[in-house]
């Protein structure tokens, strides 16, 4: 038996954080010691990482730290079968997320935890919102564009019927992206109504879009912007 000469001093410890899940739930669940060890190097791993989406190629799991510890798992199996059985694992019972990505000269595979941002990050890839990654990584995955109605929610109020229908109608007129610029512009004019916002959207639909437009809409100009069944809505 390997004997472990002990911790390091407190002060140069550096810590790897988990969900109290990981022991509450997902411990119990794990039958498989080489599939645990595989779970616990991917949260030590991708602590090491920075950015939003962190994640792991399948080649850095290929390294003597987590081979040697798999050998120790199941000795009389070659580690690198081991390993590929223990992702297999993972990510059949749900504990790891993978995707293939293709590159423009390879296919690279990526590994992710299965939080929030793990499915994000597995959800934009399949969807192709990444570009070029920098500092070694072969991409970097692009963060979730906020769709119309979550984007006035959190910037300008709760979602009445009638703003519900506004922001329909609004979908069919202009594009996204125009909507919640306008929205986010509103907010930041402490101009939280829709009558403003659409006035906005009139002003850039006849004119172009400009920054210089964002400090010239005050509330006069909703006012005269503003037609139809929202017409007498003003602050909402």
């Amino acid at each position: 038996m390997d004997k472990f000469s002990g911790f390091p001093d407190d002060s140069k410890l550096s810590a790897t954080a988990f969900p109290a899940t990981f022991f509450t739930e997902l411990l119990p669940m794990i039958d498989d010691l080489a599939e645990l060890k595989v779970v616990l190097y991917t949260f030590w791993a991708l602590n090491q990482k920075e950015g939003l989406f962190r994640y792991l190629l399948r080649e850095e799991y290929d390294n003597d730290i987590l081979l040697d510890g798999l050998k120790k798992a199941k000795p009389d199996d070659d580690p690198q079968a081991t390993l590929e059985n223990a992702l297999a694992l993972t990510v059949a019972r749900g504990i790891l997320l993978c995707t293939t990505v293709n590159l423009p000269d390879n296919e690279i595979e990526i590994f992710c935890v299965n939080t929030h941002k793990g499915r994000v990050a597995i959800s934009q890839v399949q969807a192709g919102e990444y570009k070029q990654g920098v500092n070694g990584r072969p991409i970097e995955i692009l963060p979730e564009r906020p769709n119309i109605y979550s984007a006035y929610e959190n910037h300008i109020g709760l979602l009445a019927p009638f703003i519900t229908d506004a922001l329909k109608d609004a979908e069919k007129n202009y594009p996204n992206e125009w909507i919640i610029d306008a929205i986010d512009r509103a907010a930041k004019a402490n101009k939280r109504n829709w009558r403003y916002i659409e006035a906005i959207l009139k002003r850039w639909e006849s004119e172009g879009r400009g920054d210089e437009y964002a400090g010239r809409l005050d509330e006069q100009d909703g006012k005269r912007y503003i037609t139809g069944k929202y017409a007498n809505f003003i602050e909402h």
